[in-house]
């Protein structure tokens, strides 16, 4: 049977034969003596069949890469992470490119220049950190003129703008060839893909199609996924938008809840108590209200009083007029303009938020106005007890049953016992009246100034209590400690209170003349020397002209003669009782009342001058 020239080699292409296996023909023939036509004829057959044979390498070949194309761009339309994807697309065309090395840069706007992003087989770290200006190395002139690039041998191609930091990093890595294809967003680069290899071998057409169309579906994805998180940027920003509103719906709604309580209390005519039990309803914690002085107004915690630290934080936020914190409490100024009443502290250990401030910010304005509406009910009080003070200290009003009977309605019983204190009305005079006005009010009393004084009659008391108790009470008003004068107590009206307030305003009088002021001195205390002093006389002068000349002796020579003139009126002239007294000698006191004698003169133990001498002895004892 005789075959059919050619048969050979399609036979060979439907088995997809080795390129050597074409040879076979070719070889059978010349052996078994085939002419120089027929030889022809196999030879072209061959040369046809091989360039079929290259076509359908081709074809397979495009296919594999086509689909490797299709699968990459299913795989980062999977992606979501842009780190994640453009590791996947480095590394897809490291494969697809057979390159031994693959990396991807990125334009950077803000700098004008192109850095590495990822890379994938590279191992010098000078290679992974360089940064290429728009223009130098191959990727520079890819990311500047938009156009794919390829060189065998990159060091040899002087189609490139050659840099020392670029040729350094491309040498110490070992790389030869090199290809770089723009990453295109519409006409925008923004980015450059590579494959590279370290031998010195040309990339072909195939393979800039292949790495351009890979740089198209990368290009592609990288914006799909920057979209992607752009959108969910923004969702998770919605989201925390719509959270923060519904918060600030919350507080807005506490806000006016808290704003109806606090409204409420007014309106009925609540007080300070009530707004504290309204805060802690509503912020939770323990609600303090103090005065600038740290005493407590109105309390949620009756067992615990405001540490050192709340009260020197309460200072602050009031002296500052703005809130202060301090661990697991927040302190609030209560004032009303100018008008300073103290502060609001919250006990509370979580933190307030912005909305919860302003609700404590508001219970402290409520609250200022409600002290500052006590205070003027208590000043239109405290005039018509300091009206009835006058009247009572004046005798303007002689009908003492009036009088008991404008005390009645005050809640004060004018017959029972009261002690009266005259002090002095220094500093502030309307804060210290007004101060001392509710102190003596809350006691069932009155306090008002009366003839360049601040008396005050309180019941119940001793007159030394009662003087204690209004200097205590005046004493946050920052004035200094004040002279008082007290007398009483005294029982049967109108008439003894007069008279209880003569006897405390000349005690006064002789306490300041005496020079001891920041004390309290009854009339018991005083004597007939206070009677004497009421007047206000000049105690030193007196003295001075009295006993002057024995008070510089024994100042001078450090003697005795004043303990000795004083032991002598004491035992009633008597020389030997006094000595007796003084532990001397008879003759010792003899030569003292000499010496004193020579002094003052023989005529000092005349009766009307040894009365001036034992009394200026006695206002001596008391000023020292």
């Amino acid at each position: 049977m005789t075959r059919v020239p050619g048969l050979e080699f399609l036979e060979l292409l439907a088995r997809d034969a080795a390129p050597i296996e074409f040879e076979g023909p070719l070889v059978a023939a010349r052996a078994s003596g085939a002419d120089a036509d027929a030889l022809h004829e196999l030879q072209r057959a061959k040369v046809l069949a091989l360039q079929v044979r290259e076509v359908l390498e081709g074809r397979r070949r495009r296919e594999a890469e086509l689909s490797a194309l299709f699968e990459t761009a299913s795989d980062l339309a999977a992606l979501n992470d842009v780190d994640d994807m453009l590791r996947a697309i480095v590394h897809r065309a490291r494969l697809l490119l057979h390159s031994d090395v693959a990396y991807l840069s990125l334009n950077d706007e803000e700098h004008g220049d192109t850095y590495m992003r990822v890379t994938e087989g590279i191992i010098a770290p000078s290679f992974k950190a360089v940064r290429l200006p728009m223009g130098a190395g191959l990727g520079g002139l890819v990311a500047q003129t938009a156009t794919p690039y390829a060189s065998a041998d990159y060091f040899r191609d002087e189609r490139f703008d050659h840099t020392d930091t670029i040729d350094g990093a491309v040498a110490d890595e070992g790389l030869n060839a090199i290809l770089g294809v723009p990453l295109l967003l519409g006409k925008q680069v923004i980015g450059v893909l590579y494959a590279a290899n370290r031998e010195r071998q040309p990339f072909g057409q195939e393979a800039v199609a292949l790495l351009v169309s890979l740089a198209a579906h990368a290009a592609i994805a990288i914006d799909n996924t920057r979209l992607l998180a752009e959108t969910q940027l923004a969702l998770n920003q919605l989201e925390s938008a719509s959270g923060l509103l519904r918060q600030r719906t919350a507080s807005v709604e506490r806000a006016a809840d808290a704003h109806d309580r606090l409204t409420r209390i007014v309106l009925r005519g609540g007080g300070v108590d009530d707004v504290v039990h309204e805060v802690r309803a509503v912020l939770g914690g323990e609600v303090v209200v103090t005065d600038p002085s740290g005493a407590v107004i109105a309390s949620t915690d009756e067992a615990t009083r405001p540490s050192d630290e709340e009260l020197s934080a309460a200072r602050r936020a009031l002296g500052r007029s703005r809130s202060a914190d301090g661990p697991g409490f927040f302190a609030t100024p209560v004032v009303a303009g100018d008008d300073q009443f103290g502060a609001l502290l919250l006990r509370r250990a979580a933190h307030l938020d912005q909305a919860d401030r302003q609700i404590l910010e508001r219970s402290a304005l409520v609250t200022a106005l409600l002290l500052l509406f006590r205070r003027g009910v208590a000043e239109a009080e405290a005039r018509v007890r300091g009206e009835l003070l006058e009247d009572l200290l004046t005798g303007t009003d002689r009908d003492p049953a009036g009088l008991r009977e404008r005390a009645r309605i005050l809640g004060a019983d004018l017959d029972r016992p009261h002690a009266v204190v005259a002090t002095e009305l220094v500093g502030d005079r309307t804060r210290t009246a007004q101060a001392a006005a509710y102190l003596a009010g809350t006691r069932g009393g009155f306090a008002a100034p009366h003839d360049g004084r601040l008396v005050a009659i309180l019941p119940g008391l001793s007159p030394r209590e009662a003087a204690t108790v209004l200097l205590d009470g005046l004493r946050p008003l920052g004035n200094r400690r004040l002279t008082a004068g007290a007398a009483g107590p005294a029982s049967g009206g109108p008439a003894a209170i007069l008279a209880a307030h003569d006897q405390a305003a000349q005690c006064l009088d002789a306490m300041l003349a005496l020079g001891r002021t920041g004390e309290v001195a009854t009339s018991d205390d005083l004597g007939f020397v206070g009677l004497l002093l009421g007047a206000g006389k000049d105690v030193g002068a007196f003295v001075r002209a009295a006993i002057g000349p024995v008070l510089d002796y024994d100042t001078k020579r450090r003697t005795k003669l004043v303990g000795t003139l004083e032991a002598y009126f004491r035992h009633g002239g008597n020389l030997s009782r006094t000595a007796t007294d003084l532990h001397v000698h008879v003759n010792t006191v003899t030569q003292r009342l000499e010496r004193v004698s020579r002094l003052l003169g023989e005529q000092w133990q005349e009766p009307e001058r040894e009365l001036e001498v034992q009394l200026a002895l006695r206002l001596h004892r008391l000023v020292r």
